[in-house]
């Protein structure tokens, strides 16, 4: 398994079921937002690959913010955990998981 991002936030919700993960990231210059969930991801705006070993976020993507939401995740009330993370706080959430 590769290093990168995507990998480590599907690593993270693996370890936290509980968790979903609402990624708003730039990739390619475009925004996407992106769920993960119990080692997934799927794109909320455009097609998602149906081979999980096709990232949805590539190594290349910036992430722009994320959330951490509690499971089971409704779109219309969503239960926030953390809300608006970036750089810094991102690393120290995978980090503080021991990923």
């Amino acid at each position: 398994m590769t290093d990168f991002i995507g990998r480590r936030l599907e690593e993270y919700t693996i370890k936290h079921p509980e968790e979903v993960l609402i990624v708003t990231a730039q990739i390619a210059g475009e925004e996407d937002h992106i769920a993960i969930f119990k080692g997934f991801s799927s794109s909320l705006m455009r097609p998602t690959a149906f081979n999980p070993d096709v990232p949805v976020i590539p190594e290349e993507a910036k992430i722009v913010k994320l959330d951490r939401v509690a499971s089971p995740y409704n779109p219309n009330s969503p239960r926030y955990i953390q809300a608006g993370l970036t750089g810094e706080t991102v690393q120290k959430l995978l980090s503080d998981a021991g990923i």
